[in-house]
Order: structure tokens, then C-alpha cells, then sequence
């Protein structure tokens, strides 16, 4: 009876370690298939996204990566005297790469994820080039892809839908409480944006960018010269001539000042616009949020608007 019970036990235990063995083998595997994900990008590429990506370059996409609590390795810039300023207060001390992204200096900052912010940036062999250095991920783009669109495109690439989904959920809430704390300063009033640079002026279409959130999503009114430039509009702003610009009557003009000093300002049509007249001018310098896209920048113009209709 010892023996056989000795023999008994003995075949037991190796039948356990047998499928303790087995188990620990299938975790293994199951552990590894989870360590990268195989997602599909903008420009069709099959690119396999590293498990938790610590050294991120999103160049142009930063505002995204910082509604998602993601810090890149290196931040957009143009010529080095550029950025994004409004992002700087989670950004300072994040280097600067050019818009571009050099082959050399992308390689410098050693990422483990590249995420492209259009299909131009990889044409070519620059796609080819990229890949060597990290997984390359071309993100959502185009003239209809709005800001809600690649949020959710690169939260899924991090893994981080549940953000993107909060980041959604505080946004539409501030929209509405905006609209409502605002509604007699907002329902029946007009506005227009304007861009000025180098001693030229530029207006945002209605469907576009911050025109976009302040007729569609806070319901202000669209000028009919704004309504008119949009039919034409093929980027977010639109040449107008001070001629041109004379039509706008406006309520209020948001104006984004890159020119300081502009003889743009001195001309009679200038001030003899609706807005500039009655003090409805609301001006805001170039590091705003206001020539950029995203839940950060659209977020700090509502929070612009805000402050001027108080």
C-alpha cells in the first residue's frame, strides 16, 4: 500500500508541475500578445503601437497629447522662435523640434512612438526613414476629420479612450453652461475673427477651426461676408482685403494681432468697422490659443469669450 501510494503521489505531482508548466507557458504568451497592438493608420500603413509608449514625438499634436496627461519628448516649433504658447504651462521645459522633424534630430530624442499629424509629412521615403526609428503612426487628417476625430484616433493608439472620453464629457459641459450663462450677449449677436500678419488680414470660415466652435457650438450668428468667404475657404483662414473688409458689420470682432505696428490698423476702413467703433474688439495676441486646434486650444477660446462677454 506505501508503494503504491508513494507511486500514486509521485505521478500526481508531476501531472501538477505538468500543468502549472502549461499554465505559466499560456501566460506567457498571453502576456506578450498584449505587450503591442497592430492598428491601421491615416495613410493605410499596418503600424505595431508599443505597449505604454514612454518617449512620444507628436509633432503639431501636442495639444491632444496633453488633454490625454501624455508629456512628449519633443515639442513643435518653427525655426526654434515658434510654439504653441498657450501650452506652455505643461510644456516648458519639453525641448523643441522642428515642424518638420528632421531625420537626424528625431533620432536624437530616441522615441519609442512616432505620431504623424498629416500624410504629407511621411510622403515619399520619409514614411520608410521614420519606421527605422519607431513605430510611425499617421493620425486622422483632413479637411472634414475635426478635433473630436484625432483625439480619438490617438487615444487609441495610447490606450486611453476613457481620457478621451472625459476630456469630451468637460468640454460639451463648458459649451453648455456657456451658452447658457451667455445666452442674451450671445443668441442674436454676430462675430467675426481676424488674423493679422506681416501687414495682411485673414478670416476663419464658419465651418472651420475657432469659426467652428463660435457659430456651431455657441450659436453667435455668421456675418455675410464671412458666409461668403467660407464658400471659397480651402485652409482655416482666408485672405481678405481691407476693400472686402469694409462689408463686415460685425457685433463683435475677435481679432488674433501678429503685427502690432501694422499700418493694417491705421486705415479708415479699420476704424470704421461696427465693432471697432462700438469697443466690441476683442484682441488677443499670437500665443493664444486662437490660430490653433484641439480640446486645449478650443477650450481656452471659450474661456476668451467668456471673459469678454462678463
Amino acid at each position: 500500500m506505501k508503494k503504491r501510494s508513494t507511486k500514486t503521489f509521485f505521478w500526481l505531482s508531476c501531472m501538477m508541475m505538468a500543468f502549472a508548466l502549461s499554465a505559466c507557458s499560456t501566460a506567457s504568451k498571453n502576456t506578450t500578445s498584449t505587450e503591442s497592438t497592430t492598428l491601421k493608420d491615416a495613410a493605410d500603413h499596418e503600424v505595431t503601437i508599443p505597449k505604454e509608449p514612454k518617449r512620444i514625438i507628436g509633432s503639431y499634436l501636442e495639444d491632444y497629447l496633453v488633454a490625454l496627461n501624455v508629456t512628449p519628448v519633443a515639442q513643435w516649433t518653427v525655426g526654434n522662435d515658434s510654439d504653441q504658447g498657450y501650452l506652455q504651462d505643461k510644456l516648458s521645459d519639453v525641448p523643441r523640434i522642428n515642424y518638420d522633424l528632421p531625420y537626424e534630430d528625431v533620432l536624437s530624442y530616441e522615441p519609442d512612438l512616432l505620431l504623424i499629424d498629416n500624410n504629407s509629412m511621411v510622403e515619399g521615403d520619409k514614411y520608410a526613414q521614420y519606421s527605422k526609428i519607431a513605430p510611425t503612426y499617421v493620425v486622422k487628417n483632413g479637411e472634414d476629420v475635426t478635433w473630436r476625430d484625432r483625439l480619438t484616433d490617438i487615444a487609441k493608439v495610447l490606450d486611453k479612450e476613457g481620457q478621451a472620453a472625459k476630456v469630451e464629457k468637460d468640454y460639451d459641459a463648458l459649451v453648455k453652461t456657456t451658452k447658457q450663462d451667455f445666452a442674451d450677449k450671445i443668441n442674436g449677436k454676430s462675430v467675426a475673427v481676424l488674423w493679422v500678419t506681416n501687414n495682411s488680414a485673414f478670416m476663419v470660415a464658419e465651418d472651420r477651426s475657432s469659426g467652428q466652435l463660435l457659430y456651431h457650438e455657441l450659436g453667435f450668428s455668421v456675418p455675410p461676408l464671412v458666409s461668403e468667404i467660407s464658400k471659397t475657404a480651402t485652409a482655416d483662414w482666408s485672405a481678405v482685403s481691407l476693400e472686402k473688409l469694409a462689408e463686415l458689420d460685425a457685433d463683435y470682432l475677435i481679432l488674433v494681432n501678429s503685427d502690432q505696428g501694422a499700418d493694417f490698423f491705421k486705415d479708415q476702413v479699420w476704424q470704421n468697422l461696427k465693432a471697432v467703433k462700438e469697443g466690441n474688439l476683442w484682441e488677443f495676441g499670437p500665443k493664444t490659443s486662437w490660430l490653433y486646434n484641439g480640446p486645449i486650444a478650443y477650450t481656452k477660446m471659450i474661456e476668451d469669450v467668456q471673459n469678454k462677454l462678463r
